[in-house]
């Protein structure tokens, strides 16, 4: 049990500090996401993103994904192949669905990135963090969108998750991190204390601040740095006495 995603995100970030990534990038998915991975970021001093995934619904069951429509630069479309010939469809059936999620996940970009571009992540640790994965088909679904754009590795880390979910996200990504794994698992809200649903302006409020977070760090990482190779100048430069 967790007291908020606050709590969530501070605990993620000290498992994930162990495993000492190399270059990481760390990919939030909102909203509920966005919280846990503010303080994952700052606990591992890394860059923080959105990764803003769309479903797209089966025809008359919109729980069940066919594809989904992933945020980048270009963006992409994943399709779920076994759902995709479960129900038969064709190409043009494929585009219609498709075509009626894409206003969303503009309206999302529009909201919380405005003109910013993706962080790049070749060659890089990319670290997918959400508040929790259920049945796991966005994650793995952002799993298999990343792998197109040739990250070093893929990290998945969460909170909480049903044990067959962790085992399916396993296949897919490098590495899975989850603090926990409830034999019988509910909802996700029954795992924390505290679990409101954000606002888009909550997600921007948050991904803002850490960005000024980071970047004040890496000012004052500067300026101790500059600090520290005067001090030694100092220190080597030969005495002279000027008085003679």
């Amino acid at each position: 049990m967790f007291r908020d995603r606050k709590d969530a995100g501070v605990k993620l970030g000290l498992e994930l500090g162990r495993l000492q990534l190399d270059q990481p990038v760390v990919l939030a998915l909102p909203r509920g996401g966005v919280p846990v991975a503010v303080e994952v970021a700052r606990a591992l001093n890394a860059p923080l993103d959105l990764l803003i995934v769309r479903k797209v619904g089966a025809p008359g069951n919109p729980e069940l994904a066919v594809a989904a429509i992933v945020d980048g630069d270009p963006g992409e479309v994943v399709l779920n192949r076994e759902i995709v010939e479960t129900y038969a469809l064709d190409e043009g059936q494929l585009r219609v669905l498709i075509a009626n999620e894409r206003p969303e996940l503009e309206r999302q970009r529009a909201a919380y990135r405005a003109k910013t571009k993706p962080i790049s992540i070749a060659g890089k640790t990319a670290i997918i963090v959400d508040d929790g994965a259920a049945t796991g088909t966005t994650m793995k679904i952002a799993i298999r969108a990343l792998k197109r754009r040739s990250p070093r590795e893929i990290v998945v880390a969460i909170p909480v998750s049903p044990q067959e979910t962790v085992v399916e996200l396993a296949r897919e990504a490098d590495r899975v991190v989850c603090l926990s794994q409830p034999g019988h698992f509910r909802a996700l809200s029954y795992h924390y204390l505290w679990f409101p649903q954000l606002t888009d302006g909550e997600v921007v409020a948050a991904v803002g601040e850490a960005v000024l977070s980071r970047l004040g760090r890496q000012v004052r990482d500067a300026q101790h740095a500059a600090g520290a190779g005067l001090n030694a100048a100092t220190k080597s430069r030969p005495w002279t006495n000027r008085g003679k």
